[in-house]
C-alpha cells in the first residue's frame, strides 16, 4: 500500500461524526485538518480525528498536507466550497446534493481541471444495492422490464424539533431522499433519458409534533408528494414515489422486475440488507448471499473508493457525473409534474462499474 490520501474536512455538523468514524479505520485515508464556520465544532471534532488540527477554512484549502477536501457543509454551500477546493488544487468529495441546481453543478465540474470530484450517496456501494445489481447483470431476472421505488413518511416534523428546512426550496421528499433512490436505480438499470411526473403539496402549513417547539406551525414551500415514471436508456421503466404525506406503509423500497423474475432490493439509505429473488415458477422468495459491494461499509466508503480509483487510474463510482445526472433527473421530474408533460433529461452518465465483494 502506498501513502494514504490526506483528507481535510470542511463542515463538522451532525453527519461528520459518521464520516470521521469510518475514515479512522481506513489506512488508505488520513484526516489531517478540520474546519467549520463555528471554530468550536472543529475543535470538538478533533476527538474523532486526533491526528488532525482545527483550522480556518482558508488555511485548510491552502494546506500542503490536504489532498482531498471532504465537503460536509450545508447543501446551499456545497457548490461554493467545492469550487474553492478545486481552485486550490484539491480533489473533492461531498455530501449530496452536488449543488442546488444543475447549472451550479455544471459549474463545479467545469472547474475540476483533471481533479477528482465525488459525491454521496455512497450507501449504494454496500452489499445491498451491489448484490442486487450483480443479480441483474448476471441475468437472474432475465431482461429488465420495470422497477418500482417508494419513499414514504408522514414528514420529518413528526420527529424533528426544527424541521422547517425540509420544506424550503431545495427540500421536500424528492430532493432530500430522492438521491438515494435515483442513484441506486442508476446502478441497477442505468441512466435515465425521459421522465413523466405529477407533484402536489397536501397542505400549506405543517405543525411540529415533538420537542421544545411542539405545536409550532410553519409554511410549506415545496411539493410534498411527487410521483413519476423514469424511462431508462436501457428501455426499462421505473415508477417512483417520494412523499411526506403517508402515515404508514408496508411497500418495499425498490423492486426490479424482469422477463424471468423479480428482485426485492433493500433500503438504498442503508449499505446492507437482504436482497430477495423470485424467479418464474418459484413458490416464494430466496434471500441471496452478498455477492458484491463493500462489506460492513459506512458513510465515507465513497471517499475510500475515490482514493483507490485515483491510485489505480480507474473511474470512481460515487462520481460527480452520477450526482449531476441524479440532480438533473429530479429537477426534470419536478418540471414535468408542474407542466403535466413528458420531458427529456439532458445529462447522461455511465452506469458505474460493479464493486467486487470487498471486506473493510
Amino acid at each position: 500500500m502506498g501513502e494514504p490520501l490526506n483528507v481535510g474536512v470542511v463542515g463538522l455538523g451532525k453527519i461528520s461524526a459518521a464520516y470521521l468514524t469510518t475514515l479512522a479505520r481506513l489506512p488508505e485515508l488520513q484526516v489531517t485538518a478540520l474546519a467549520d464556520r463555528d471554530p468550536a465544532r472543529a475543535d470538538a471534532a478533533v476527538a474523532l480525528a486526533p491526528d488532525a488540527r482545527a483550522v480556518p477554512v482558508e488555511e485548510l484549502l491552502a494546506a500542503d498536507d490536504v489532498d482531498l477536501v471532504l465537503n460536509l457543509t450545508v447543501p446551499a454551500a456545497h457548490a461554493e466550497v467545492a469550487t474553492a477546493a478545486l481552485a486550490a488544487g484539491k480533489h473533492v468529495y461531498g455530501e449530496k446534493p452536488l449543488a442546488m441546481t444543475v447549472a451550479e453543478a455544471r459549474g463545479v465540474l467545469a472547474g475540476a481541471d483533471g481533479r477528482r470530484v465525488g459525491c454521496a450517496p455512497d450507501t449504494v456501494l454496500g452489499t445491498g444495492t451491489q448484490t442486487a445489481a450483480a443479480a441483474v447483470r448476471d441475468g437472474r431476472i432475465g431482461a429488465p422490464i420495470a422497477a418500482t421505488a417508494v419513499f414514504s413518511s408522514a414528514g420529518p416534523e413528526v420527529w424533528h424539533p426544527d424541521p422547517e428546512f425540509y420544506y424550503l426550496a431545495g427540500g421536500g421528499p424528492l430532493l432530500d431522499m430522492g438521491p438515494y433512490y435515483f442513484t441506486s436505480l442508476i446502478h441497477l438499470l442505468g441512466p435515465v433519458e425521459r421522465v413523466m411526473g405529477a407533484a402536489t403539496r397536501s397542505r400549506p402549513t405543517r405543525t411540529i409534533g415533538k420537542g421544545y417547539r411542539a405545536g409550532t406551525e410553519f409554511p410549506v414551500e415545496v411539493d410534498t408528494h411527487v410521483t413519476g415514471v423514469l424511462v431508462h436508456t436501457s428501455g426499462a421503466m421505473t415508477t417512483i414515489t417520494t412523499s411526506f404525506d403517508v402515515v404508514g406503509s408496508d411497500q418495499p423500497r425498490i423492486e426490479v422486475h424482469g422477463a424471468d423474475g423479480s428482485l426485492s432490493v433493500p433500503d438504498p439509505n442503508r449499505f446492507d440488507g437482504d436482497v430477495k429473488l423470485r424467479r418464474r415458477g418459484d413458490d416464494g422468495w430466496t434471500v441471496l448471499e452478498p455477492a458484491a459491494g463493500y462489506r460492513d461499509a459506512a458513510r465515507g466508503v465513497g471517499v475510500l473508493d475515490l482514493a483507490d480509483a485515483l491510485a489505480a487510474g480507474r473511474p470512481h463510482r460515487a462520481s460527480a457525473e452520477v450526482a449531476l445526472h441524479v440532480l438533473d433527473v429530479m429537477q426534470t421530474l419536478l418540471e414535468a409534474g408542474h407542466a403535466q408533460a413528458s420531458l427529456p433529461v439532458t445529462t447522461r452518465c455511465e452506469q458505474p462499474e460493479p464493486v467486487p465483494l470487498t471486506p473493510l
